[in-house]
């Protein structure tokens, strides 16, 4: 494996972050043509490096294997880590997707006419330097990589030490292809190597302007308080379904068994069932039959173990409620109402994404309203709360939070906006007189 100076600088955080803010300045000043034919041949490169990539991969799982095999490593985590053949070309199509999005830069938010000659426009622009910490799935750094370089922003990038080789691999085969475009710097891309690099990370407020996290709540809640960075973080995601007592039987195991069992390590997989009392006898044999054949543990509570004594299910505790699996385990819950199920996520939901099952529109309409999450689904499985599917190209992660960026945090969660006023030898001093009036006239939008 190479080991070029540019992705390898451990040595020396703050060097490599005072490069990245450098780069950030030329990335800002690029044609938005120059930025989607610099993406449309990483992908190609993606696609040409194919066998390196996996080759290197494959190397990351054998390792990654004996700790599968110790319990130091999950299942859910190992095939987060693991790229199929088919991963390449899906990498391919996503920094391909974000290529062909229109430009996120230069877009005019607002025009104001604050006097004659005197405009003042609102444009987007790059938020400069963002740093992004995940975790073992090496798909999120073109992901990343992709939406940074669109949106003019340079990028640093943290794996997991487990997918180390697969994301250098990546690293490199991007930076190759940088080359290619000698007007795109080579430093707005550069690969962080252990934790002790995080935690130098954590002091460079002046060099990054957006760090995040993608990682367990606990892990948030360390970046948040050991950084004076702003930060938003990709939290965990305890995602409900509630079947209420209107809902379509056959609508509702489908979304169950989709929103579980798709892609269970995913973060807007759903880990707790709510059941309106009036359906679960006709409801929960049939779902917890699919369930099963799907290799799912359900947990109940008592309710539901006195419904189904012959499934002898294991007990739900006080700690599932509030436990995100990321595995094929479900949480199954009878409520006694709409209000005692909206309770429920309101106690323990992690304002991730919430799903409601039901033919009522009053219903459907009171809960998509009530409910506080950053997704709000009505009949619709948890797990398109994703970025690509959302139509963003991807995501730089899922925020939980509700400033700057909530949900799918796709391109324009990485922008921000400036004022530029243009005028004429204007000053202060004739309008504080008297001499001159504001207008303050919204001009419509150019093109």
């Amino acid at each position: 494996m190479s080991h070029n100076s540019s992705t390898r600088p451990s040595t020396n955080v703050a060097s490599i972050s005072h490069s990245a803010r450098e780069a950030s300045r030329k990335l800002a000043l690029l044609s938005g043509e120059t930025r989607k034919a610099t993406l449309l041949a990483i992908a190609g490169a993606l696609e040409g490096n194919a066998g390196r990539i996996l080759a290197a991969n494959t190397q990351d799982c054998a390792l990654a294997e004996k700790f599968l095999s110790t319990g130091e490593m999950t299942q859910a985590l190992f095939s987060r880590l693991r790229i199929k053949d088919s991963g390449i070309a899906e990498m391919a199509a996503r920094v391909r997707e974000v290529a062909n999005l229109p430009d996120p830069l230069g877009k005019r938010l607002a025009v104001t006419e604050l006097d004659q000659g005197l405009i003042l426009r609102k444009e987007s622009c790059p938020l400069g330097v963002i740093a992004v910490v995940f975790e073992s799935r090496p798909d999120v750094l073109p992901q990343v990589a992709s939406l940074a370089l669109k949106s003019g922003n340079a990028v640093l990038l943290k794996g997991g030490t487990e997918a180390a080789h697969s994301n250098e691999c990546i690293v490199d085969v991007w930076q190759e292809t940088l080359r290619r475009f000698p007007d795109v710097p080579q430093e707005s891309i550069a690969l962080l190597q252990s934790r002790s690099d995080v935690m130098e990370l954590l002091g460079l407020h002046n060099e990054v302007d957006l760090l995040i996290p993608r990682g367990s709540k606990e892990f948030v809640a360390f970046i948040e308080k050991n950084s004076h960075i702003p930060v938003l973080g990709h939290g965990e995601g305890i995602c409900h379904v509630f079947v209420d007592r209107a809902a379509d039987l056959i609508k509702a195991v489908s979304i169950t068994l989709d929103s579980k069992v798709q892609y269970p390590a995913a973060c807007n997989s759903v880990e707790t069932l709510l059941v309106h009392k009036d359906i679960a006898t006709a409801f929960l044999p049939r779902v917890v039959a699919e369930l099963e054949k799907a290799n799912v543990e359900v947990r109940g509570c008592p309710r539901v173990l006195a419904l189904l004594p012959e499934r002898e299910l294991q007990a739900a505790v006080e700690d599932d409620w509030s436990t995100e699996y990321s595995d094929l385990i479900l949480s199954v819950k009878i409520v006694d109402s709409l209000e005692q199920g909206l309770q429920h996520i309101h106690r323990y939901g992690s304002k991730h994404t919430e799903c409601i099952v039901t033919e009522d529109q009053l219903v459907a309409e009171h809960f998509l309203q009530e409910v506080d999450a950053a997704g709000v689904f009505h009949n619709a499985s948890t797990r398109f709360a994703d970025g690509y599917r959302y139509g963003l190209g991807a995501e730089v992660g899922i925020s939980n939070g509700k400033l700057h960026a909530r949900g799918p945090m796709g391109i324009e969660g990485l922008t921000t906006y400036k004022y530029k006023l243009r005028g004429n030898g204007h000053v202060v001093a004739e309008y504080s007189s008297g001499v001159r009036h504001f207008k303050h006239k919204s001009l419509l939008l150019e093109e």
